[in-house]
């Protein structure tokens, strides 16, 4: 069985601009928007796209929201005239979730907005209601709702605009509107009005929170609001001159879309006498984003000035590209994560960008350039495709005319026209087009950047043109007249006349010997061109024909129409199938059949598209695909099958991937032309300006050569003048360095004796420490041992105890177990007599049922051949006498409602067995009904007779309990009070070595850090002594060769030229060499110097990281040991509460064993109160166990400490002898100091 051919969205080109809040960011290089009835998620840098659909059922998309976690996207749709929010997952592109708020009276949903924690989700309704929701989206659950009223007396209808959390507060939501501006709190299922303004008259379009209690406001009237509380605290007009130095604009080199006349001068005049209604404001780190007027976006700085707040910084402008779109108002606008790009939409469906980091600080406005390419602002009446070249040409009502590139993507070329283009049609080898306007219809050459007009053809509002395949002719429809044209010489050729109404579509055959038209008149016709003769026709005039297609072998023609149905016309004369569209407010609008003949594909008013198996066979053999959100106005096939394209009402076009299954994938068998067409002057035009620019860069080349030249000798003399001021600063510095590296000695010796002086000091304090500590914890130690002896005896003594009672308790549970198993017996004797009765009532029902069954299968038998035999001779009599079928079957009728007259007899039957087997459940449940109530009546027996025999010997033992209650007290009593002193003993003790151990700890980092500060400069001097000491040797050595030089040039003195010669070279070897040399050396000395005092800084601050680190890491351990602490003190206190409670139940034992003349009730509440007394002292008796362990674990934490801290301090002390022995210095000598060097 064939299926339908598989199609997914390649791209979607357009934006749906009424969607408000129609533009969000995934990441700092996606922006999400909606395009068509899909969400589409577009790659900035890759110009790529990914789409996710929205419901088919979607009637319109309203409004959308993305998550501030950046995962979900919500949109809000109208299906079926009632509101719903869909949830979708914007990584998998998944539908997360579907709410639909059943007690919203409206049909539209105006505003969406998540929380900052992305768990919650308001719902904005529109009229008669305006019902705001607040929404667990996750759960699907409604936590709260209100219906928002205006309290003005205004007679201008109220709407709410836009809802929204405050940032930092889930609870607090802001609602504004016409003549609304009202403040709710969340609070248990209650959204409650919070705060008001004041002044409510003002129709607030926009708003923003900027902090925690302040929001801005935005008015139709241009006007900013800062509200806080209730109250206005500042108005900001944007209708204000702002004065303007210069304009940045961002337009790339690659113009490609600026081929019409083109106008990118801005006349701030005229925009600032243009309606200023503030549509958009969006925050930023450094202030606020404003979209107000026509063609503009204000940037406003925050400021710290309570008369003023923001300040108006700059103005980013959209281009006036054309005369349609020179007017847009920015209806979206979104920031990405970094704050690095902006984004805008705006009426006329266009998006823009701008980049923060490439607009020009010294200028005042900035220029919007396109996200993508320019797209269609209104609807497209026109789509067709070319076979060499892989293009798309559209049109529209907004006047233009534009060819994309349907494998990229991309706008090839553009222009915009004076009037409405209705049809449009590409030449085969992609160089010339067809536009229809409503004057007249012209052929173009498409050149490299513009479209030549080549011939102006007299047909009026021309709204379909084609080419024919091969490209040597093409057709024009004129009103209900078809005229052919050559396209060599754009001569009329023939007419085609004979449809009634106006022609829709036209379809060439394979071999251009033929031509197809459908038209209104509900007419569809084959037309022979040479001839102009028509072949054959099928006409219904109750439906006009909308769309038209034709199969692979042109026999078959397959027609869309007003009736809602698809014709399935052999060689255009026989309807041969009918398929309806189902539902009923569908309408199909266009009609394409691939190449191949395997797939067909059908477009919908709803802006859907179906694609149907083929051949055709059920109504419901489809799939549907979400697309445009209106009617699809003309769907294309490429011509090697791979793409489809569809144009719509809403402006998009979107380029779908066709895939037929079935079929494998068809190589290509045409190579993509890339010629491309220009004129001789354009070409010569372009091949002077090439020589011109070549000369250019000849001239340039040779300028720059001497100005290098030039540069060149002017450094060299810089460098000599250089050289020697640097030699001159070097004898400066080193004689600072000689008096700063004594003063170092000095201090070094100073510091070491200090330094060993606080070591031991340091030493002796830890060990006297160590050994208090010690003698302590011994103490402690002797006092647990006492206190666990003591708590074993009392335990061994409570077990006894316990295993006496167990004794007595198995001793009377036997004798009631003997007593009550006799009982039993006779009952069970009992229950076996009637179960034998049951079992026997059973057996004769099961033979009942067996003799009804056996009956009704002998007469189904009986029915079954007589019913057979009927049939046979039915068939037969049939076959023989055609004329007598009505007779016939009319037997058949009756013997089958004989059939079914016996059925309902057995139906009878099986409703009798049915009745009986419910008599037998019941009889069941009567039984265990009474098993039921003769085992609770000996349960009360036995709880009863237990109840009593207790009673009695827990008055006997009563006496008992309350002596060694008594006892048990006194001893708790003596106890309690000593562990309570002991332990508010150790906290203080703790207390004080805490204290102690952190100033200790304090003072061994700092001097740590000093000595190893002192350490590191020390080494540094002694470095650089070194190298100066070296650099003397080596200019010593230089100075005696020059001076040995000199001596040898004594010789030649009776010989002035060799004298000359001689001095020279001298000097070329010791001056100009050495002076380079040596700047170079000296140079790199001073960036030596920079490098160790930036590596000692670094140890520095790394080593005081560490020591904050520690130091941090001993205060968190000594908290987490006072939080033990009070965890015991606390369990101290509920053993208090609990020991006062054992004291109160005692009092009333006590209280019960002294009254004896009470009545029995009361006498038998007072012993079951005295027994729980029993029990609670028991629990006593746990806690107390419990709360010794607990103490043992204190202690033995608190020892463990004590030796942590003595293995950390011997630590330190042996790091820091290590540490002292490692740095001090060998030579006696501080490291040198090398920021006066640096700063020279």
């Amino acid at each position: 069985m064939a299926q339908p051919g598989i199609l997914s969205v390649k791209q979607v080109i357009g934006v749906r601009s009424s969607v408000t809040n129609g533009l969000a960011f995934q990441d700092e290089q996606t922006v999400v928007y909606i395009a068509g009835g899909n969400i589409v998620l577009y790659g900035i840098d890759q110009k790529s796209q990914r789409v996710i659909p929205c419901s088919i059922n979607a009637q319109a998309l309203t409004t959308m929201t993305v998550s501030p976690n950046r995962r979900v996207i919500a949109i809000a749709e109208k299906i079926n005239d009632h509101p719903s929010v869909t949830i979708y997952d914007l990584q998998t592109g998944k539908r997360r979730k579907t709410l639909q708020p059943e007690t919203m009276k409206s049909s539209d949903i105006v505003s969406l907005l998540f929380s900052s924690d992305s768990k919650y989700l308001l719902t904005q309704g529109g009229a008669p209601d305006h019902s705001l929701i607040y929404w667990s989206w996750e759960k699907g659950k409604v936590m709260a709702s209100i219906d928002i009223k205006s309290t003005t007396t205004s007679q201008v209808p109220t709407a709410v605009n836009q809802v929204s959390f405050n940032p930092q507060d889930n609870t607090q939501i802001c609602a504004i509107g016409n003549g609304i501006f009202k403040m709710f709190r969340y609070n248990e299922s209650i959204l409650k009005p919070s705060q008001n303004l004041k002044q409510e008259q003002y129709n607030f379009t926009c708003h923003c929170w900027v902090s925690d209690e302040r929001l801005l406001a935005g008015t139709d009237q241009g006007k900013l609001f800062l509200i806080q509380n209730g109250e206005i605290l500042h108005e900001i007009k944007l209708d204000a001159k702002f004065e303007s130095r210069s304009v940045t604009s961002q337009h790339s080199g690659d113009d490609r879309i600026g081929i019409g006349e083109t106008n990118v001068n801005i006349n701030l005049e005229d925009n600032y006498a243009n309606k200023s209604e503030v549509t958009c404001i969006v925050p930023f780190s450094r202030g606020i984003l404003v979209a107000a007027g026509v063609n503009k976006v204000y940037m406003f700085d925050r400021i710290d000035d309570n008369r003023e707040y923001y300040r108006r910084n700059r103005e980013i402008v959209l281009p006036n590209d054309s005369e349609k779109i020179n007017n847009q108002q920015v209806v979206s606008m979104c920031l990405s994560p970094s704050e690095e790009t902006l984004i805008v939409a705006t009426d006329h469906q266009q998006i823009y960008q701008v980049s923060f980091s490439g607009i020009d600080i010294t200028k005042d406005i900035a220029m919007f350039t396109f996200l993508a390419d320019g797209n269609h602002c209104a609807q497209v009446t026109g789509c067709d495709t070319c076979i060499r070249k892989q293009l798309i040409a559209t049109c529209g009502i907004d006047k233009t005319v534009r060819i994309w590139n349907y494998e990229t993507g991309a706008l090839e070329l553009y222009k915009e026209f004076q009037e409405e283009a209705y049809a449009v049609s590409l030449h085969p080898s992609g160089l010339f087009i067809l536009v229809g306007f409503a004057d007249k219809l012209k052929l173009f050459a498409i050149l490299i950047d513009d479209f030549r007009l080549f011939k102006d053809i007299p047909i009026r509002g021309c709204r379909e043109a084609l080419f024919s395949n091969g490209g040597h002719l093409f057709a024009a429809v004129h009103g209900n007249v078809i005229q052919i044209y050559s396209t060599i010489t754009a001569d009329h050729v023939t007419s085609l006349k004979g449809h009634n109404g106006k022609v829709r579509q036209l379809v060439w055959s394979p071999d251009d010997a033929r031509l197809f038209s459908c038209g209104m008149d509900g007419a569809v016709y084959e037309w022979e061109v040479t001839t102009s003769k028509r072949l054959h026709e099928a006409v219904l005039k109750a439906c006009g024909y909308t769309g038209l297609g034709i199969s692979a072998d042109a026999k078959t023609v397959f027609a869309v129409g007003t009736d809602r149905k698809i014709k399935e016309i052999y060689e255009t004369q026989q309807i041969v199938r009918e398929l309806p569209i189902t539902p009923d407010d569908v309408q199909p609008t266009s009609i394409a059949i691939s190449h191949t003949g395997k797939s067909l594909l059908v477009g919908t008013s709803k802006g859907t598209v179906r694609s149907y198996a083929f051949p055709l066979s059920k109504p419901d053999d489809f799939t549907e695909y979400v697309g445009h959100v209106g009617m699809i106005n003309r769907l294309r096939i490429t011509y090697l099958d791979e793409y489809a394209i569809t144009v719509g009402d809403d402006g998009t076009v979107i380029i779908w991937t066709l895939q037929e299954v079935g079929i494998a994938k068809k190589e290509k068998d045409i190579i993509y032309a890339e010629e491309i067409l220009i004129t001789k002057s354009d070409l010569e035009e372009k091949n002077a300006l090439i020589r011109e620019l070549k000369q250019r860069v000849s001239e340039l080349r040779e300028e720059n050569d001497y100005q290098l030249k030039v540069k060149d000798m002017t450094y060299k003399q810089r460098i000599e003048d250089l050289g020697d001021k640097l030699t001159q600063e070097m004898e400066n510095l080193k004689m600072k360095h000689t008096v700063v590296t004594a003063e170092k000695e000095k201090e070094a010796s100073k510091h070491a004796e200090q330094l060993h002086d606080l070591l031991e000091k340091q030493t002796k304090e830890l060990q006297d420490l160590e050994s208090s500590n010690n003698q302590k914890l011994m103490l402690e130690y002797e006092k647990y041992q006492d206190l666990q002896s003591k708590t074993q005896k009392t335990q061994e003594d409570y077990e006894r105890q316990l295993t006496e009672l167990e004794n007595k308790k198995e001793e009377d549970v036997a004798r009631q177990r003997l007593k009550y198993t006799t009982e039993l017996e006779k009952i069970k004797n009992q229950l076996f007599v009637e179960h034998e009765k049951g079992k026997q009532q059973s057996r004769d029902y099961e033979e009942t049922k067996r003799q009804i069954e056996e009956d009704a299968d002998e007469e189904i038998l009986k029915l079954m051949q007589t019913n057979e035999q009927a049939l046979s001779q039915c068939k037969e009599e049939n076959v023989n006498l055609r004329n007598k079928s009505t007779t016939y079957q009319r037997k058949v009728k009756d013997l089958e409602e004989s059939i079914r007259k016996k059925e309902v007899d057995l139906g009878n039957s099986k409703s009798e067995e049915v009745k009986l087997q419910n008599n037998i459940r019941g009889l069941k449940k009567d039984i265990e009904g009474l098993k039921k109530e003769i085992q609770e009546r000996d349960e009360t027996i036995q709880d009863k007779e237990k109840r009593i025999y207790e009673l009695k010997r827990k008055n006997q033992e009563l006496e008992k309990f309350k002596f060694v209650l008594d006892y048990r007290i006194k001893e708790l009593k003596k106890q309690i009070e000593p562990r309570e002193i002991e332990i508010k003993d150790k906290k203080e003790q703790i207390t004080n070595m805490e204290a102690e151990l952190e100033r200790l700890s304090k003072s061994n980092d700092e001097e740590k850090l000093k000595n190893e500060e002192l350490r590191s400069k020390l080494n540094a001097s002694s470095l650089a002594l070194q190298q100066e000491k070296q650099m003397k040797r080596d200019s010593e050595l230089a100075l005696k060769r020059i001076k040995t030089d000199i001596h040898n040039c004594s010789a030649l003195i009776t010989e002035p030229k060799l004298l000359t010669q001689r001095v020279a070279e001298i000097y070329a070897q010791y001056v100009r060499e050495d002076a380079t040399e040596e700047a170079n050396i000296d140079q790199d000395i001073t960036k030596e110097y920079a490098r160790q005092r930036d590596h000692l800084e670094r140890t520095v601050r790394s080593l005081k990281a560490k020591v904050d680190k520690d130091s941090e890491r001993h205060k968190t351990e000594n908290i987490r040991i006072m939080q033990e602490n009070v965890t015991l003190i606390k369990e101290i206190n509920d053993l208090r509460r609990e020991l006062k409670a054992a004291r109160v139940k005692l009092q009333e034992l006590q209280t019960a064993m002294g009254i004896s003349r009470k009545t029995a009730a009361r006498t038998t509440e007072d012993i079951v109160q005295a027994l729980n007394t029993h029990q609670n002292a028991h629990i006593v008796k746990e806690r107390q166990g419990e709360l010794e362990n607990l103490i043992q674990n204190q202690r033995q934490e608190i020892q463990r400490l004590h030796e942590q801290i003595a293995i950390m301090e011997s630590g330190n002390r042996r790091s820091g002898s290590a540490t002292g022995n490692r740095s001090r210095p060998t030579s006696g000598q501080l490291p040198p100091i090398t920021s006066t060097l640096t700063a020279h």
